[in-house]
């Protein structure tokens, strides 16, 4: 397979300019930019731009995505809205990592891993994941945590993806919800390639979310005290496209976050690995008697209905032998078929009922007398139907 590169930046909160928009122009004349997007892909050759500075300078989000297994995830936030510190917690290593510029905060997300086929239209998973953004500013945390989890569940694939001292790290805070994902927030589970069974392992301690309502007549209140030429600068912000900061700052000062606060749960990396792999374990376990016990009553139903076929032979015989030369007689190879699983019921029919000798004269005459006939001849043999 040629190398395949995937390059995609939106801008959410403002459009670019003119001029911005010609700036990037300068790092790619093939890609397909527009005031909110930039999108190109590289089947040999790399793009010579630098995606964080991109992201500090233009875009709200970026995706990128490399047929040798990485995948990754940008997102720019006004510092506001997600405050760094609580950011860094989450961090890990280079797959997590967070930074300031100017006013915005800066997420990375990344996972690395041999990919073993090639997933259809992942290249549209930014799409449904950028929704993290406002869940993030909301307060909402699991982004972050969801990040934090799936950059150790590497390990899992890779035994020297971290150093064995880091098994003794501790889960950071725990946001509520995790056993309830929102769309957005699935999206970004499978692009990151979160184990399935190490997200429930970690959702056990992950209290259900609680949306706090707001107390309109009391946002009212807070919005009316609110002084003239604060309200005078947070509408020009609006007009100007900044409307998004805004709101964002806004329920922030009123304490507007829609999930409750997440929880201490003192395990540590180690514990949560080992948890997915009893769970996982659990569930092939589980799984694996599913099958037997489908083949069971696969195997009695076709047992029983052999019988029946055995039971409706027995009552003629001689009728079902006919059948057989009948269907010799047509000279096709369908037929053929149907002549030998019939005379495989009739030889089931005769070991059953003690008549094992009378079949096997009338197979060798059979035989005998179709000897020409090589196609059926090693049907037969093949079937384990040989004349003595």
């Amino acid at each position: 397979m040629s190398e395949y590169q995937y390059y995609e930046f939106l801008a959410v909160d403002r459009p670019l300019t003119d001029q911005q928009q010609a700036e990037v122009r300068t790092l790619s004349t093939r890609a397909r930019i527009t005031a909110t997007s930039f999108t190109n892909e590289y089947h040999w050759g790399d793009f010579h731009g630098d995606p964080s500075r991109m992201m500090e300078r233009y875009y709200d989000a970026h995706l990128y995505l490399a047929n040798w297994g990485t995948h990754r995830i940008m997102l720019r936030l006004p510092k506001v809205a997600l405050d760094p510190e609580q950011a860094e917690r989450y961090c890990v290593n280079e797959q997590v990592s967070a930074w300031t510029s100017g006013a915005h905060l800066i997420l990375d997300f990344t996972s690395e891993a041999e990919e073993e086929y090639w997933e259809d239209d992942v290249e549209r998973s930014l799409s449904a994941i950028v929704g993290i953004r406002a869940e993030l500013a909301a307060g909402d945390l699991r982004p972050l945590y969801l990040a934090w989890l799936s950059a150790y569940g590497a390990w899992e694939r890779d035994e020297d993806a971290f150093d064995y001292e880091e098994e003794d790290e501790l889960e950071p805070p725990i946001p509520p919800g995790l056993g309830s994902l929102s769309a957005p927030q699935r999206a970004l589970a499978d692009f990151l390639r979160l184990d399935d069974d190490l997200l429930a392992a970690a959702a056990e301690a992950s209290p259900p979310a609680q949306p706090v309502q707001r107390d309109q007549k009391a946002l009212t209140t807070w919005i009316s005290a609110l002084p003239a030429e604060r309200k005078d600068a947070l509408l020009l912000r609006v007009i100007e496209e900044d409307g998004a900061k805004v709101r964002w700052e806004l329920l922030r000062e009123f304490g507007g976050e829609t999930t409750s606060r997440t929880v201490e749960t003192g395990r540590t990396v180690a514990e949560l690995l080992d948890a997915a792999a009893t769970r996982r374990h659990a569930r092939e376990q589980q799984k694996a008697a599913r099958r037997a016990e489908q083949q069971a009553q696969r195997e009695q139903q076709q047992r029983q209905a052999r019988e029946l076929r055995l039971n409706q032979l027995a009552q003629d015989v001689d009728a079902a032998w006919d059948r057989v030369e009948a269907f010799i007689a047509t000279k096709k190879p369908r037929e053929y078929d149907q002549a030998v699983e019939l005379l495989r019921d009739l030889h089931a029919l005769a070991l059953r009922d003690d008549h094992a000798g009378a079949f096997t004269q009338r197979l060798t005459h059979l035989h005998e007398r179709h000897q020409g006939k090589r196609s059926l001849i090693k049907r037969l043999n093949d079937a384990g139907l040989v004349a003595e």
